[in-house]
């Protein structure tokens, strides 16, 4: 019995800390509430733990309306996205370079919730996304961390936020999300 309890932990730890060289991390802004209406994206691609490539785009979101809050954390407004493509577009850019590729980003669950949603959305199929965690990931590899904040966890990594622009905006995040994977998801 002992070693199917050893077992299971272990492959639940390998999907938690997966040994990972090559990814992509993605990070998400959005204009409201709506999974749908994601006004920013940023992707960093990761081979053999190195950065080969940043792409930033801005999205016309769906509903194209920007709520207070949202519009406070990111600081774009309906004016920055209003001439800018829409998600298939944007996605059509990169679709490419990152097919095959594993995803991570730091609180997985929105960025999956967006791309289920934006993908049902414009009828481009029903993907299967594998996203890993690194927030989760950092709450083991880095137990003594006050938080595990993202920019908490990237100051951590070696990130700068101040240096490389700034919290919340998609690429600056999607960069900081990738320097955490490359250490949290190394063997």
């Amino acid at each position: 019995m002992a070693s199917t309890s050893i077992t299971l932990k272990l492959k639940a730890d390998s999907n938690i800390l997966p040994n990972l060289s090559d990814f992509v991390a993605i990070d998400f802004e959005a204009a409201n509430a709506a999974t749908t209406s994601v006004c920013s994206m940023g992707v960093v691609i990761v081979r053999k733990r190195e950065i080969i490539e940043k792409f930033y785009s801005l999205v016309k979101p769906v509903p194209n309306h920007y709520d207070f809050f949202t519009t406070k954390i990111h600081g774009l407004k309906k004016k920055d996205t209003e001439n800018a493509p829409v998600f298939p577009q944007v996605w059509n850019q990169i679709e490419e370079k990152i097919k095959g590729l594993a995803f991570v980003a730091h609180g997985y669950e929105f960025e999956k919730r967006c791309l289920n949603s934006l993908f049902e959305h414009y009828h481009m199929g029903r993907k299967n996304f594998k996203i890993y965690d690194t927030k989760r990931a950092s709450e083991i590899v880095f137990p003594a961390l006050e938080n595990h904040k993202l920019q908490t966890v990237a100051v951590e990594c070696g990130y700068d936020f101040n240096k490389n622009n700034k919290h919340h905006n998609a690429l600056t995040d999607a960069e900081a999300c990738a320097r955490i994977a490359m250490i949290t998801f190394s063997s």
